[in-house]
């Protein structure tokens, strides 16, 4: 559809909406972060930002947008990797970044409730500053939990305690139209018609805009114990991941990681990491009540480790230890950012049993596909994230082989009853591989749920599911 072309009188109105000039960016005064999101490679100028502070304000602007047919995206921090965030439509961006505030903490209910630009980080530290513990842990701690409910991110701990959609009790969320609705609660538990809060959690922003959200909590952990495993090859160490799910222990967190990612990252960090001699590692937490608990766990895996051709097993119980290790597993998205002149990403999914074949594939390509390839990744819940390099290729050339390189591995995702992302999302770039992917009934559902929230089609367009 054709959209509103922003004015001078739609800014001027805008404008007296929110009351705050400084809290609306025009022209020269829009940072060029607004662009883009962290992978950069979708690219688009808004016609105007407005940084807002409440829930109303954002309602004001969707009731003013929605008349006049004028194209909406909402933001976060921006750390985003599939271009959700980016305005291709131009028109208005919504920042919510200054809606920063931890509202509540409901101990009886075991909830906190947060605005959506509270950073994961705050959020984390806050619930274990009062001896509580929000599970989901996603990579980037600098994005907004806003964010993470937009994506349904993920993170290293899913394998034993599940994704954001599984901590989100409630949502306050804003429509297309500027109506203010709730989706869920409080409630533990709830039957009452369709899981309307389930479809906003992963919707990228094309449903509504997340204002206030009830997250559940846990006791926190008292103890918790890292093994670094390093492996001859990782034909050995993926293969041993299997085994280590059908054992009755249930780690935290299991990383694979290759030798290649652990250089980049010791030279990004300037540090050493442990152990830096294999080819291959698992990196696996556990976490429990006691030390004595966690051993009971961890001793059984690490003899399935050992019989399973490990080199070694390397304990790390010490806040130091444990702190050099996460740290550089932190950092391997930049430290491979570091090491090319760009990249692209794969956030592909498949079934745990079929994580060691689709890894082999991947790094059986690179010849083909005429690229260099690297890849770590949640060995424990099938989720791997795989970078195509650019290095020194001309745009043209990298473009050609780029995409010749990812319709090889979405490919082999397909055959290995795989999905094209596992916490990323789909935004704009990933759009293609998803329309192949899915039946296309299964898509034209997706587009009919769409129109029931978005009749016009202005909240966050061509992303997902719209082409």
């Amino acid at each position: 559809m054709a959209f509103k072309m922003i004015d001078s009188n739609d800014i001027q109105n805008l404008c007296s909406m929110i009351g705050d000039e400084e809290r609306v960016l025009v022209g020269e005064y829009i940072k060029e972060e607004y662009c883009h999101d962290e992978l950069g490679g979708t690219f688009c100028t808004p016609d105007i930002v407005i940084r807002v502070l409440t829930a109303q304000e954002i309602s004001d602007v969707m009731r003013y947008a929605y008349e006049h047919e004028i194209p909406v995206t909402p933001r976060g921090a921006g750390t985003g990797l599939v271009g959700s965030c980016v305005p291709v439509e131009r028109g208005i961006v919504i920042e919510t970044t200054l809606m920063n505030r931890i509202l509540e903490l409901d101990e009886d209910n075991l909830t906190v409730t947060a605005e959506p630009g509270v950073l994961l980080m705050e959020l984390a530290s806050f619930a274990e500053d009062h001896e509580f513990f929000y599970p989901p842990d996603p990579g980037e701690k600098s994005a907004t939990i806003g964010g993470n409910i937009s994506t349904n991110a993920g993170g290293m701990r899913a394998v034993k305690y599940g994704v954001t959609r599984d901590y989100v009790r409630g949502l306050e969320v804003v429509l297309p139209n500027g109506k203010i609705v709730e989706f869920g609660g409080k409630v533990v538990k709830n039957s009452s018609g369709y899981a309307l809060k389930d479809l906003i959690v992963g919707s990228e922003g094309t449903l509504g805009i997340v204002t206030k959200a009830v997250l559940k909590l846990l006791p926190l952990p008292k103890k918790s114990i890292s093994l670094l495993v390093p492996f001859p090859s990782l034909k050995q160490a993926i293969g041993t991941v299997p085994l280590i799910i059908k054992s009755k222990s249930v780690p935290t967190a299991v990383e694979f990681m290759q030798r290649e990612v652990i250089m980049d990252a010791e030279e990004y960090l300037g540090r050493k990491f442990p152990d830096n001699q294999a080819d291959a590692y698992l990196l696996l937490k556990f976490d429990g009540a006691s030390t004595e608990e966690i051993e009971k766990d961890y001793q059984g895996v690490a003899g399935i480790c050992l019989e399973q051709g490990a080199y070694d097993v390397l304990i790390s119980n010490t806040e130091e230890r444990n702190d050099s290790i996460w740290k550089a597993r932190g950092a391997f998205l930049e430290a491979i950012k570091g090491s090319t002149t760009y990249m692209d990403e794969v956030d592909v999914v498949v079934p745990r049993s079929q994580v060691n074949t689709l890894v082999e594939y991947i790094h059986s390509i690179e010849e083909e596909a005429g690229v260099r390839i690297k890849s770590f990744g949640h060995a424990g819940d099938g989720n791997l994230h795989v970078y195509i390099l650019k290095d020194q290729l001309s745009d043209e050339e990298w473009e050609r082989r780029m995409k010749r390189a990812m319709e090889l591995i979405y490919s082999k995702s397909r055959e290995l009853n795989g999905k094209v992302s596992g916490e990323h999302g789909i935004g704009y770039a990933k759009k293609p591989y998803l329309f192949e992917a899915e039946d296309p009934e299964v898509m034209n559902l997706m587009r009919g749920i769409k129109r029931v929230f978005d009749p016009k089609n202005i909240l966050n367009p061509h992303k997902v599911c719209e082409e």
